[in-house]
């Protein structure tokens, strides 16, 4: 298949806008930049077996390891979807453990970052884990943030049947069909808007269980509200799709930074240094339009907050 001719400007652009992020080659150093990143993310992070690594967080990675002048190796993990899991002590757990010294794509809300409730706990299945790695409980430590380098929001996905829709809020999905994974933060704000003004054209599904998007696209639901990630990495997937952005964005979004121990103040700090560099010419945003991620910059509050009141009173 031909490349178009956009995506050989943007790999043109993308070249230059990394050769520029450092004027001394990568030093010849056995101090590894080892980055967590989550195996099936895409478009931010995705690894198979027997295909190049890919994804947004893959490249700023080395962008990020370039500028600090290190090797940059990647440590994969893999996210656990069931409700015994929680993906902050998961993350600690890696840190902790010595598997990284940065995990990236990090969820910046105030639960994420408080000091952990229990003393100890499991690592996520990670590549290169043992039986004993899978059976071990690693003490856990503190967690610090570096700057935040993408903010992650929720749009209005409209399906065929309503993809000429104008959507101002979600009040106007009223006469609609909408599709929701149960147990979500979207199914929260759905569930309570306007004070329930539209349970009555909600369906549940089941997380993992189902294809929310699919459904939508065959015409058996008409919207739904998911993170842009998503809907990015379903059009990469099905490039023919007819699934419509709205958009249309929820106000209450998350940034997402690199997550470390807080012992390792001097290496965030540094981390910190180099990505108000690239996004302020421009490389990050370039990353991101390169690996088909949609790109806003990071916003206030840097933290979020408990969301709750909030969506009560939406």
């Amino acid at each position: 298949m031909r490349r178009s001719l956009t995506a050989i400007c943007a790999s043109a652009l993308l070249s230059v806008a990394l050769s520029a992020i450092t004027d001394r080659p990568v030093a010849a150093s056995d101090d590894v930049l080892k980055v967590c990143l989550d195996e099936d993310l895409p478009p931010a992070s995705v690894h198979r077996r027997g295909k190049p690594d890919s994804g947004f967080d893959v490249l700023l990675a080395q962008a990020v390891a370039k500028q600090l002048q290190r090797p940059l190796h990647i440590q994969w993990f893999e996210t656990r979807l069931d409700e015994d899991s929680s993906p902050a002590l998961e993350a600690n757990a890696l840190l902790s453990d010595g598997r990284c010294a940065l995990l990236g794509g990090y969820a910046l809300t105030q639960d994420s970052l408080v000091a952990p409730g229990v003393k100890t706990a499991k690592l996520p299945d990670f590549d290169g884990a043992t039986r004993d790695d899978r059976r071990r409980r690693v003490p856990l430590g503190v967690l610090a943030p570096s700057r935040p380098y993408v903010y992650s929001a929720l749009t209005v996905v409209l399906g065929s049947k309503a993809g000429d829709r104008h959507v101002k809020d979600l009040g106007d999905l009223a006469d609609l069909r909408i599709g929701i994974e149960s147990g979500t933060l979207a199914d929260a704000i759905l569930m309570n808007f306007d004070k329930g003004k539209l349970i009555d054209q909600i369906t549940h599904l089941v997380p993992t269980r189902s294809d929310l998007l699919g459904e939508l696209e065959r015409g058996e639901l008409d919207a739904t509200l998911v993170d842009t990630r998503r809907l990015d990495a379903y059009r990469a997937a099905h490039p023919d799709s007819h699934l419509a952005a709205s958009g249309y964005y929820y106000p209450i979004g998350v940034n997402r930074a690199y997550i470390g121990v807080a012992s390792d103040g001097a290496l965030i700090a540094a981390v910190d240094k180099v990505l108000a560099d690239l996004e302020a010419n421009g490389t990050i945003e370039q990353l991101a339009k390169t690996s088909g991620l949609t790109y806003q910059k990071p916003r206030e509050p840097i933290i979020l907050g408990d969301v709750l009141p909030q969506i009560l009173r939406k």
